[in-house]
Order: C-alpha cells, then structure tokens, then sequence
C-alpha cells in the first residue's frame, strides 16, 4: 500500500468518494464524531459525505436534535449521534476535564463553582427551555457565579462533558443551550471496554487507513486505551504495514471510479484533515506551509485525487457565492474542471444560483 492508495482508502472510507446516506444523522454516526467549531463548515462537511445534501437539509437535522453539537473530544466542539453522546461522553470526558485542569484553576473554577452551576442552570432550561448563550450567562450571573474572563466558555463546557446541558437548535443566528435529558431520550449505555471497543470500530471503519497514534490524536484518549479499544477490534479490520507502519482499516466494496468528483472544497476541521496525527497522506511536505502557516492545516483546502493542491475562500454577493481558490501550482484544464464542479456543488448545498470561481497566488 502507498500513500496514494491511503488516500484514495480514506476517501472512500470517509464517504467523500462515495456517499451513499442520505440522512445526515446517519453520517455523524457513521463516522463516529464529526470536529465542528465552525458550524457553517461542519455542515458542509456533513454534506460532501451525502447524497443531494442541502444547507437547510442538515440545519432541520441539527434543530431537530438528530444530530448533536457538544464538547466531547480533546476538547473541541463535535456533531455527535443523539445514540452515541452517553457512552462518549462517559469515556471521554474524564480525560478531557484533565486537560482542562490547569485552565480551570487559573479561572478559579472548581467542584463547588461547577456544583451551583449545575442547579442554576438545570432550574433556567427545565421545561424543554432551549436559551441562548447570553441568557445562560444571565442565569449564572443571577446565581452569583461569574463569567467573564473565559469562565462562562468554560463553565458550559463542563456542564456538556457532565452531560447536564447539550446544543439546542438554533435562535435565528444565536446557539442555544438544552438539558440532555430532556433533548436526548435515554440511551443503553455502555461499560468502559465496550466503549472503546466501539469508538475504535467507529473511527477505523470511518477513516481507515489509519494508525493507532491517529486514534489517540483524533480521539483524546490515551496510547494505552486506544490500544485496548482496538486490539478488542482487530478481528474485524484488515491492516497494511507501510515503512514500518501499521495501518488498520475496514475492506469497503464500493467501486468509486466513475461516481467520484476529482475534486472536493474541503471545510477547515474536516475529517479528512484533521482526524490524523500525521497528515502526510494527504500534502506534500513542500506544501504544509502553504496550505497553513501554523502546520496544523486547519484551513479550507482543495484537495484533487486525494491530495492538498490548494486552499480556498469564500464571499457573498446578492444571490452569488464568490469562492477565490489559491492553488499551490497551476491547474490542468481537468483539475479546472473538477474543482468548477465542486464549485457549483457547493452553491447549491448553500441553495444559490450562482456561484463565481476567482484564481489567485498568496
């Protein structure tokens, strides 16, 4: 196996290649856990892994509460399936509130602070309340908790990783906030081995060809149980050793040569990216600086048959999405091509007429 033939596996297993759901809940549970601080991105990261996806599609999903938004890994924000967010979050957040240990104490927040937090709250949203992040923080200030200096930020992620509160929908632009138990109906939960049996199933069906170290990058959790987790699973996936490395994946059958778009306009955070610890199936090392100054490549990128050719973005006018492309070298006519089509995918995932392709150099 080549790192071509990585590349070609992950898109295939990642449904860019070959979408075949329809339904965004069931691509977030597919993959496992889909990286979503930026909510407009992680839609269309939803989309590219679907079959005619609309931005109204996914938005309907996420207010109705089938998919869900909520801190639950390293820690970031990720769309997570209502069935899933119990077992996750009971094997997760213990070590993402270690993480978070330090920061914690320089906000001096502690049991006590998280404890009135908790019945301030719990007492704002009974009731199937879904309230918007300024007025959580009204309802916390009330209580005599304060919020500025980050405290509020990190306050409410404590409360997500304590399973009290998750994303509600939308108000116009604005979040809000609800009780888990009153969103999500109770779910079998799982004990701990079960649990990291099944988000190692989840991550190396999903993003396969990968390795253990991107597990435990993608996951948070440490090299000790992610190695647990997958050794419970290695019955059931293939694996390739590549330079000495071993890579873990599930066989798919799909034949995506005649259904697969050449090119894809990636969000920052997609799974594509950002869900290896080493990324070099999908850039050249020529071009990490190019695709991203800090090396972490958490921007939008243009990726053609599996590989980081450029980085993108985009702007409004009137009913028109303009979208500046900044390819690393110059384009053949067939790569012009494919990234117009993913161009035009793109506008109608957005429910736009038209949309405008303008090259440049940084």
């Amino acid at each position: 196996m080549t790192p071509f033939d990585i590349a070609s596996k992950r898109l295939l297993n990642q449904h860019l290649a070959f979408p075949v759901f329809k339904n965004p809940a069931d691509v977030v549970q597919y993959m496992g856990a889909i990286q979503a601080q930026d909510y407009g991105g992680a839609k269309w990261a939803i989309a590219q892994r679907l079959l005619g996806a609309s931005d109204a599609l996914i938005e309907k999903a996420f207010a109705d509460g089938n998919i869900i938004r909520t801190h639950v890994m390293r820690p970031t924000w990720h769309f997570v399936s209502p069935g899933d967010i119990r077992w996750m979050l009971e094997l997760t957040a213990p070590r993402v509130t270690a993480i978070a240990g330090t920061r914690h104490r320089q906000l001096q927040l502690d049991g006590h602070i998280f404890s009135r937090s908790e019945k301030a709250l719990s007492a704002a949203l009974q009731g199937g309340k879904q309230l918007t992040r300024s007025e959580i923080a009204d309802a916390l200030q009330y209580a005599g908790i304060a919020t500025d200096k980050q405290r509020f930020v990190h306050i409410m992620m404590q409360m997500e990783l304590n399973g009290l509160v998750c994303s509600g929908g939308t108000r116009g632009k604005q979040f809000t906030y609800a009780l888990l138990d009153e969103r999500v109906p109770q779910t079998e939960r799982l004990d701990r081995s079960e649990a990291l049996a099944a988000l190692a199933n989840r991550y190396f069906t999903a993003h396969g060809p990968a390795t253990l170290p991107d597990f435990a990058w993608w996951s948070g959790l440490t090299i000790a149980d992610c190695k647990a987790g997958l050794e419970m699973m290695k019955d059931k996936l293939a694996n390739a050793v590549v330079e000495g490395i071993t890579y873990w994946f599930a066989e798919q059958t799909h034949d995506s040569t005649s259904k697969s778009p050449v090119a894809f306009l990636l969000p920052n955070y997609d799974e594509y990216i950002v869900s290896y610890k080493d990324r070099s199936a999908a850039i050249a090392a020529k071009d990490i600086d190019k695709a991203d100054p800090r090396g972490t490549i958490f921007n939008n990128t243009i990726v053609i048959n599996g590989r980081i050719a450029g980085v993108w973005k985009r702007g409004f006018r009137k009913n028109t999405v303009v979208l500046e492309i900044f390819p690393f070298a110059p384009l053949s006519k067939v790569n012009k091509a494919a990234i117009t089509a993913a161009a035009k995918r793109y506008a109608k995932f957005l429910g736009l007429r038209d949309f405008v392709l303008v090259t440049s150099q940084r």
